[in-house]
């Protein structure tokens, strides 16, 4: 077969792909690809096609924008086009954008001061919105770009939509273009409670909009918490608007519509990639989901000048993000076993680059987990990673698995000792018996229990415990009283002076405080905040030792599975034996007079949560002043939380209230709150 044959049989199966995931995305909602496998079959497509002009056809996917409607809707045509917009993926294309705007416009060509209108480019769903003398008649999907579907009784049941414009002088009729999309915190919360029904999830919050859009019934869109950013308007009639497209946008927020509060107006390339960076920086803390930077000349009148190609304008482009799913093949299912014993299944995956890194590893959560998405070896993976999280697989492609895969089951056995594994009645999570006789288990309750917030022992990382654990040399964290200071210079990548610094810091270690201690030993459902509550209503440890399931549930956080998870610990005479033995090696504490948690005061009730560096105290300060004012702190952040006070450097704890809208405060204003007591 000839070049020119080749080339034919390549477009048409590339483009008969991009068909069936457009029908996949669009019509069912239902997507089968990443977006990174996408865009990579339409610039394939694209690639071809501009070496063989003459074998573009008008019904090509790189000639139009989606795909048909669905035929439960009533059908809108656009007066005006809704557009897609072409994509750059490097700075050099974003370059060379640039400079096909300045030529066309006949500017110098080293202008860097052309004016872009730069926005986040939502990952939602594209509506259109017709007002009529200011009242909201009519909503429409984007569809294939000339024809969308008619969802006005979905959109109103959008609170961010306003049904009547506020202010005056907006024009007789003016249509508005933007994005509906779902709030992280709200897809979590709407995934959740799809979970606990037993109901199906949906894989992404893009995925969530359009799907929630297309409910027939409009009382389930407005069941979902959906929300609206606009970005451009279509059709204006009997009015006029600012000659700006960044203008344009301050009048139509000022006509009460919502505008994304991130855009900005910048300067030529430098100015775009700024923004760029910036925003890419900041992405996973906000609370709404963006794959890219959408740049626009900002002068209404050079968009008009520089005009439209057949799909997409000359004055627009969007800088996509690095892919945050990817697909890949699962090469193995392993079980890690962690410090409580948990068994959780791991993917071993063939290495892909996605969210910035090469991702050869992600987690399963648990075996039901596991069984609900049904991944076996050999099956070809989408794979997600958005910022520091722990990449996960969110779905298996069914139509690529090959013949003869069979389910992963949960094991038997322990695959580090040896020992059953058991699941609790009520729980996810599957369990080794082996307690501190697995050495999985012996080495990551050691990890824990030298860690900074626990015993502190500065010097002793993990891979020092892990070589210690492997011949034997420690079976409980009182044998790490006993080490000296010869035999640590004699282990790998360790001398004299870093041997001698480690036996020091462990004998430091020994002078503590009770809830640092009680935290240290690793019992379940025992956190730091339970540790302290634990600390200050006993004030000794043989009182805790003594105390029984119902003296327990007196204690503020200790509910009937943590007092029994206490009691249960100290019911182990190996447990005892631990303990006496780290008291035997000098571990002591100053003990304090038995007092119940506050009954009163003016943060009784109040549910806080610290991170960060603060300037003026230290945390544990913090800490101390919020309970004696009948305050709570806990260690993670929930929709429980009151408050999240910030310092410097806060971090993941500070963008899960941000996406769970619990109020944060700084420094400053924590002081103002206690100054107000």
């Amino acid at each position: 077969m000839s070049k020119s044959g080749d080339s034919v049989k390549q477009i048409e199966s590339l483009r008969d792909q991009i068909r069936h995931h457009n029908y996949r995305y669009h019509v069912l909602d239902d997507p089968e690809v990443p977006d990174a496998e996408y865009d990579r079959l339409v610039r394939q497509l694209q690639a071809l096609e501009r070496d063989h002009p003459e074998l573009i056809t008008s019904d090509s996917p790189t000639q139009r924008v989606g795909d048909t409607p669905i035929k439960a809707f009533g059908t809108v045509e656009h007066r005006l086009p809704m557009l897609s917009l072409d994509n750059a993926f490097s700075a050099d294309e974003l370059h060379e954008f640039h400079r096909r705007v300045i030529d066309r416009l006949e500017l110098e060509n080293d202008n860097d001061d052309l004016d872009y209108a730069a926005e986040p480019k939502l990952d939602g769903a594209a509506v259109s919105l017709l007002y009529v003398d200011g009242r909201l008649e009519r909503g429409a999907t984007r569809g294939d770009g000339t024809r969308g579907e008619d969802i006005t009784h979905n959109v109103r049941t959008i609170d961010a939509i306003p049904l009547r414009l506020i202010g005056k002088d907006y024009p007789s009729t003016m249509e508005v273009r933007g994005e509906v999309f779902m709030p992280k915190a709200g897809f979590e919360a709407y995934n959740q409670r799809a979970r606990d029904a037993g109901e199906k999830t949906f894989v992404n919050p893009r995925n969530a909009a359009a799907g929630s859009l297309r409910q027939l019934d409009p009382r389930l869109t407005a069941e979902r918490p959906l929300d609206m950013y606009v970005y451009s308007v279509g059709v204006v009639e009997d009015g006029e608007l600012p000659g700006r497209h960044s203008e344009v946008l301050d009048q139509l927020q000022e006509w009460g519509l919502k505008t994304c509060p991130e855009r900005k107006v910048v300067k030529g390339v430098a100015g775009c990639l700024a923004f760029y960076d910036d925003l890419g920086g900041r992405r996973d803390s906000l609370s709404y989901e963006i794959d890219g930077v959408v740049y626009k000349v900002n002068s209404l009148a050079d968009q008009r000048e520089l005009g439209f190609v057949s799909r997409a304008p000359r004055w627009a482009i969007a800088h996509k993000f690095p892919a945050q799913e990817e697909l890949t093949v699962v090469q193995g299912v392993e079980f890690q076993v962690g410090r409580t014993g948990a068994v959780t299944p791991v993917a071993r995956l063939e290495p892909v680059f996605v969210g910035g890194v090469t991702v050869s590893n992600a987690t399963l959560h648990n075996i039901d987990e596991l069984r609900r998405k049904d991944v076996r070896v050999g099956d070809t993976v989408i794979v997600r990673r958005a910022g520091d999280v722990i990449p996960e697989v969110v779905s298996v492609i069914d139509g690529r698995r090959p013949k003869g895969t069979k389910p992963v089951r949960l094991p038997r056995k322990c695959p580090v000792c040896g020992s059953k594994v058991s699941r609790e009645e009520g729980e996810a999570v599957a369990r080794c018996t082996g307690g501190l006789y697995c050495p999985a288990q012996r080495a990551e309750e050691l990890k824990h229990f030298v860690s900074r917030r626990a015993m502190d022992i500065d010097g002793l990382g993990a891979k020092l415990i892990e070589q210690l654990v492997a011949i034997d040399r420690i079976n409980t964290p009182a044998d790490l009283y006993q080490l000296r200071q010869e035999e640590l210079a004699a282990m790998e990548r360790m001398g004299e002076k870093s041997a001698q610094n480690l036996v020091d810091s462990i004998e430091k270690s020994k002078g503590t405080t009770l809830s640092r201690f009680l935290y240290s030993l690793g019992i379940r459902e025992v956190g730091e905040a339970t540790a302290a509550s634990l600390a200050a209503h006993f004030g000794s440890l043989a009182t805790i030792l003594s105390a029984s399931e119902e003296n327990l549930l007196a204690v503020t956080d200790v509910g009937p599975v943590v007092a029994s998870r206490i009691r249960a610990f100290f019911d182990e005479d190996h447990n005892l034996d631990v303990i006496k033995r780290l008291q035997d090696s000098g571990v002591h504490w100053a003990e304090t007079e038995p007092r119940a948690a506050p009954d009163d005061g003016p943060l009784l009730g109040k549910t806080f949560v610290l991170t960060g560096s603060l300037s003026g105290m230290t945390r544990d300060e913090a800490k101390e002043r919020i309970q004696s004012l009948g305050g709570k702190v806990t260690g993670s952040v929930s929709k429980k939380t009151d408050f999240v006070i910030f310092g410097e450097k806060a971090g993941s704890k500070l963008t899960k209230a941000q996406q769970l809208e619990v109020a944060t405060l700084d420094e400053a204003q924590f002081m103002k709150l206690l100054a107000g007591i």
